[in-house]
């Protein structure tokens, strides 16, 4: 053979090689980081439980789910976080499922220019505003619903009792600013660490200032403890919980001081109820019906729900992104940013999305209910 004839099998054989490998579309990376051990595995552990159920492609694309347990620690929701995005290559960070180990997390994806979805409500700053978005619905917006029914049976004073950090920070603020202008007062404000097991000396503070309602800042089994620190002790008044402690594990922790109190929840938590015409009643009976059957009769929960949304998000985004940059690129994480910005209506079980850059909570009144417990099941409250 001619060493023409040679060199152009040798280009023929490497442009077969090549060619393949050039239009494969490589994996989608998401590194996730939850709470599935410590203080707050009540949130973490539905959280790892809605993975199951979400999609393993999207726009034809395999997804690579990468998760990792934090413990509640922000260090080492840092760590996970620097591992996404310098082994795992992340084209997409998830978690964590408490305020600052978000915000650790949200630190990291703003640094690396990667997109972060927040699992709890956490607060933006400049610094954190143009990479993150958050998944719960934001404390105001949760917050009215409850404040409005405060109102509406004549509270007049309240007491707060809730997280030594940026969880309990964030309600404690939004309770005085928005009650404040209703006319009503808070009393007494109290706090605890979350690995706490008793707060009984807060508690008998709030009981002795007398408030006509009390509102607990805490999340997942332990917004549990004080719900029984207080009827245990015989406060009478309302109680009320934030989204933080909607769950099952709240009524088993709480036990019999549980019924009665007034939940703020996002609609997973009761779609049954919805107008056929809301856009939060499809997903959310969806998924709470496959979580059901595999963990049981109302094992639904706000945190499933949250996890379970990132992907209903992604479901839209990920194709628009996928029409001008492939994953594992700069390009990829940019587009994924952009369309989370210019896809709106994007319905799932905890809200309706509509991101801007002012808005990275995406939500409105459509994104939360008002619960309460009857004989030990939630129920609307009225």
């Amino acid at each position: 053979m001619s060493k023409l004839h040679l060199a152009i099998a040798a280009i023929a054989v490497s442009l077969a090689i090549a060619t393949p490998a050039e239009t494969q579309t490589a994996d989608i990376a998401i590194g996730i980081s939850l709470s599935t051990t410590g203080p707050a595995a009540a949130l973490g552990v539905p959280e790892r439980n809605a993975l199951e159920f979400v999609p393993k492609d999207i726009g034809g694309v395999p997804l690579k789910l990468i998760v990792l347990d934090d413990g509640g620690d922000p260090s080492v929701a840092t760590t996970n976080a620097r591992r996404f995005v310098s082994e795992s290559k992340a084209d997409i960070m998830v978690g964590s499922s408490i305020v600052p180990s978000s915000v650790a997390m949200s630190a990291v994806a703003n640094e690396a220019g990667v997109p972060h979805f927040s699992l709890s409500p956490m607060p933006f700053t400049p610094a954190r505003v143009k990479w993150s978005v958050d998944m719960p619905q934001p404390v105001e917006i949760v917050g009215k619903v409850m404040y409005d029914h405060m109102k509406a049976h004549g509270v007049k004073t309240i007491g707060y009792v809730g997280y030594s950090d940026s969880y309990g920070d964030l309600w404690f603020n939004d309770l005085k600013a928005q009650t404040s202008a209703m006319g009503m007062s808070i009393v007494d404000d109290e706090r605890f660490a979350r690995p706490d097991t008793s707060i009984t000396g807060q508690a008998l503070k709030l009981i002795a200032a007398n408030p006509d309602a009390i509102l607990i800042g805490a999340a997942g089994t332990g917004a549990g403890m004080p719900q029984s620190e207080l009827r245990d002790r015989g406060y009478k008044g309302l109680i009320y919980q934030t989204h933080g402690a909607a769950s099952n594990d709240f009524i088993r922790i709480a036990g019999k001081s549980a019924e009665g109190v007034l939940m703020a929840a996002g609609p997973v938590m009761y779609p049954e109820g919805q107008p056929d015409t809301a856009l939060t009643k499809k997903p959310g009976l969806e998924l709470n019906a496959v979580y059901e059957a595999k963990y049981g009769a109302h094992s639904r929960s706000q945190f499933a729900g949250h996890a379970y949304d990132v992907f209903e998000v992604l479901k839209r985004v990920v194709p628009v992104a996928l029409k001008t940059a492939k994953p594992g690129t700069p390009e990829f994480r940019e587009a994924i940013r952009q369309a989370l910005m210019s896809e709106k209506e994007i319905a799932a079980t905890q809200g309706v999305y509509n991101y801007t850059e002012q808005d990275r909570n995406g939500v409105d009144d459509r994104s939360r209910i008002l619960l309460t417990v009857k004989d030990g099941k939630y129920v609307p409250a009225k």
